[in-house]
């Protein structure tokens, strides 16, 4: 993939952009971090040269001023909401969070349960973290959010929570996913600072939609497409275009809700700092985009990619059409179709060819296609998986790298042991085969060096596949889209 982005210059500009934020207030400043802040891997597909942690990175520029405050819906907890990207609980996300932080250092202050009613799992929840030494905080619902201004802004509304102890300048406010209550966090405990004569501001962090870039430039249409089961739109900023003069990109949320959060800045400080909820952001992405053509083709690529998870959400059951129909209608927006994705195409020939097996075909870096059918010994992926090794490490196809002496054991210790009924290896079991024959065969140990060349590759299955080789493709970087159908009739897939 041909970079598009200056990572460098981002993390430096970004640091550097929240350094006078914090000196705009007087030395404290609340920074709503939306998105991810680890693995942001959308904008790093958008945005190609943006590395997955580099929000992450523009923190540990301002590692001894930072401290990190973490909140979570209670409801979420009860509901066991799952974050979907990882495949685990909200309350469980909090602790990797918290895991993740504390391995570079970076000082995690507190948990904050928002909406709190006593809700059991999030009572236990709380009992578990303060067993660990982690403060806990609880904040309330608040009768008449977020419009009853009056109510919010008084000791029975923001009042009632309770009071986030904090010691740095930086407080970074960030949470396992959407609706959690970051905002609502930052502005409660701003408004207990005022009551004690603290100076404190609040700002937003979030990388999407890229305000300096067109509308309907194709990296803010991959954000509408990335967020389409949230109804997101991407709009021009109606304050700042009356204010400044100038248009500025940002989201319907953002801008419905600015006139309340005017009204909330007013009411604690006596006159808001902000002109217009672009004003809040703190977003330099746009100013290091160093080639428009290649995070325009890459975010073109995005979209085509989000229609394909939305025909499989609505196959498993997790969307309904509205989302796809909304997906086609961003796809018409910037020119592109589904057979644009070149993987789509040569998979469902091979799978023409081959009689209607499942196959899978993965685009190599140099634009070079190759192809994988379910066999007997191995799935279609781990079979395209295979040959792609083999092409970059331009070892013959019909090449055994993994001897059946190998191959057989493992099956037989799937099928026989472990109650599995199909006996045919999955990528990471393929990988794990193949890592044990690079130990006496020098052709498998080349073949598996070749493996990180695939990363940012394209990969396109005729079938949806398991959980199992979904993880095993995102964990090596390859983009996975699938045809929306099971390869059996079955009703219960894993």
């Amino acid at each position: 993939m041909k970079i598009g982005f200056d990572n460098n210059k981002y993390i430096e500009m970004q640091s550097e952009k929240i350094r006078e934020r914090i000196a705009q207030f007087g030395g404290k400043l609340y920074l709503e971090f939306g998105g991810k802040l680890f693995d942001d891997y959308h904008a790093s597909r958008v945005l190609p040269g943006f590395q997955p942690d580099s929000k992450l990175q523009m923190l540990l520029q301002l590692k001894d001023k930072a401290e990190i405050v973490i909140a979570i819906n209670a409801n979420d907890i009860e509901k066991n909401k799952i974050r979907g990207d990882l495949g685990i609980t909200y309350d469980l996300d909090v602790m990797r969070l918290i895991d993740q932080f504390r391995s570079v250092d970076l000082f995690v202050g507190s948990v904050v349960l928002t909406r709190f009613a006593k809700q059991i799992k999030a009572v236990k929840f709380e009992q578990l973290l303060k067993a660990r030494g982690i403060k806990v905080y609880h904040h309330y619902s608040i009768d008449g959010y977020p419009k009853n201004i009056e109510n919010i802004v008084s000791e029975s509304g923001y009042g009632k929570n309770e009071y986030i102890k904090t010691t740095r300048e930086l407080i970074v406010v960030t949470a396992p996913g959407p609706g959690s209550g970051k905002m609502a966090t930052a502005l409660s405990n701003i408004y207990h600072d005022n009551a004690r004569g603290i100076k404190a501001g609040y700002a937003k962090f979030e990388t999407f939609p890229i305000w300096n870039l067109p509308l309907k430039h194709p990296v803010n249409i991959a954000y509408e497409a990335a967020t389409a089961d949230l109804d997101d739109v991407n709009m021009i900023d109606p304050f700042h275009l009356e204010h400044y003069g100038t248009v500025a990109v940002n989201y319907n949320r953002d801008i419905e809700i600015f006139p309340v959060l005017r009204s909330m800045f007013e009411k604690i400080y006596g006159t808001c700092p902000y002109q217009s909820p672009t004003d809040m952001g703190v977003n330099m992405a746009g100013y290091c985009i160093i080639d428009q053509d290649a995070v325009s083709q890459a975010s073109k690529e995005e979209i085509i990619r989000r229609y394909y998870s939305g025909l499989v959400d609505c196959k498993l059951g997790r969307a309904q059409q509205p989302l796809v129909d909304k997906l086609e209608l961003l796809m018409k927006q910037v020119g592109v179709e589904p057979t644009d994705r070149k993987v789509v195409s040569v998979a469902l020939e091979k799978e023409k060819a081959e009689k209607g097996l499942p196959c899978a075909a993965i685009e190599l870096p140099d634009g070079r296609i190759v192809t994988g059918r379910t066999g007997s010994m191995m799935g279609a992926c781990a079979g395209a998986l295979m040959n792609a090794l083999k092409a970059l490490a331009n070892i013959p196809s019909d090449l055994d790298l993994i001897a059946p002496i190998v191959i057989e054991p493992i099956q037989a210790l799937k099928t026989h042991n472990m109650g599995s009924k199909n006996p045919r290896l999955h990528p990471n079991e393929l990988l794990l085969a193949l890592a044990i024959c690079a130990a006496t065969n020098p052709l498998a140990k080349h073949a598996l060096s070749q493996l990180d060349l695939l990363r940012g590759c394209e990969v396109h299955s005729t079938v949806i596949v398991t959980a199992a080789d979904e993880l095993t493709f995102k964990r090596l970087g390859i983009h996975l889209t699938c045809e929306p159908k099971y390869q059996t009739e079955r009703l219960y897939h894993r």
